[in-house]
């Protein structure tokens, strides 16, 4: 009888801790029951022993989680045209464009890009006042033609002198004002993802020219939502790359909203999670490549854990492992904590480092 109770225990503690994972989002892999009824086992069973141990662990236990993501480019945008005309060249896909550099041409002349957060949305002219003001007279300085210049929020001689500088060097008609078929504001640096229009297409204000990212390397993960917890803003990540090697990061943002993800055979409700990169320059690697990302998640530090399958449900109610003593076996209950790598972290019943528990055969 004493065989045929253990079997009943371990099924029913089999589909308890299963279900509880479900809950807790530990993403641990709990290993079927093995069959307990083979002729190697017939001696443990008559006295009583499990078919197989495993020893109590005393160590760090992290809760853990690996999803799958995919590598790419941070700060999505697109970039309309300014002024209308025939496009007459665009960048390739994949170019890094930075302050100053080509964007695309409108009828031979080129738009160039400067650094701002707000749109180059008029032409700007002596007297002027504004935050666009402010950004152009920034560009200006950082790029040399705005010696002596007071970066301020008014468009004055001086603005104009230094637009002029400016476009002089560029082959542009020295008119000292400037607007939106001249130059487009971007937040930073910013590489091309796709083109919006082809060469030869007409081109408007309001309509997209270019699809672009930021230069700066990330990762997008889709998570279920039951392992929400375990992606905080800020959790620290491990990301293996296509190449085998593996990159420190953390998350950078975790979305609000859950939704059915990409794969159209998954329905299971996701949240966006973006991860990013402690040091960018170790990343390499093709747009859009597949990663493998590592959330550490919670760490409990210097805890006593067993097997998640060593686990016992017990007839009274709670948990319990059984402690194997040479050819001797005695069930102890014992108290759950974090669930992380396979194990869980137990308490009590005189559990001691090195102590032997019962557990289905490997």
């Amino acid at each position: 009888m004493q065989g045929h109770r253990q079997v009943r225990r371990r099924t029913a503690v089999f589909a308890t801790v299963v279900a509880l994972l479900a809950v807790t989002g530990g993403g641990i892999a709990v290993s079927a029951l093995a069959d307990v009824g083979g002729k190697e086992n017939t001696a443990h069973r008559a006295a009583g022993l499990p078919p197989a141990t495993a020893s109590v662990a005393r160590g760090d236990l992290s809760s853990g989680t690996q999803v799958d993501g995919t590598l790419g480019y941070a700060k999505e945008r697109k970039i309309n045209a300014g002024t209308t005309g025939t496009l007459t060249w665009a960048p390739d896909t994949g170019s890094n464009i930075g302050r100053d550099g080509r964007l695309y041409e409108v009828d031979g002349a080129p738009v160039r890009l400067m650094y701002g957060t707000e749109p180059m949305y008029r032409t700007l002219k002596s007297g002027d006042k504004g935050n666009d003001v402010r950004q152009l007279e920034e560009n200006l300085v950082a790029l040399g033609y705005g010696s002596g210049l007071a970066v301020d929020d008014t468009y004055t001689d001086g603005t104009a002198a230094a637009v002029k500088r400016w476009q002089k060097v560029h082959d542009r008609k020295q008119t000292g004002r400037v607007g939106p078929d001249q130059i487009s504001f971007q937040p930073s640096a910013v590489r091309v993802k796709s083109t919006g229009s082809a060469v030869g297409d007409q081109v408007a204000p309001g309509r997209p020219v270019l699809s672009t990212t930021g230069s700066e390397r990330v990762v997008r993960v889709q998570l279920d939502v039951a392992e929400g917890d375990s992606a905080k803003k800020g959790t620290k990540v491990t990301v293996t790359l296509p190449d085998g090697t593996t990159v420190k990061g953390k998350v950078a943002a975790v979305g609000r909203t859950a939704k059915p993800g990409d794969d159209p055979g998954d329905k299971t409700p996701k949240i966006p999670v973006t991860v990013t990169f402690d040091d960018p320059g170790e990343v390499d690697g093709f747009d859009q490549s597949p990663v493998t990302v590592n959330l550490t998640g919670e760490t409990r530090e210097n805890v006593l854990s067993v097997p998640v399958n060593a686990l016992l449900a017990l007839p009274g109610g709670g948990f319990g492992v059984q402690i194997v003593d040479g050819a001797r076996t005695r069930e102890v209950k014992v108290e759950l904590g974090m669930f992380g790598q396979g194990r869980v972290e137990v308490s009590g019943g005189g559990l001691r480092e090195g102590t032997k528990v019962g557990v289905p055969k490997p």
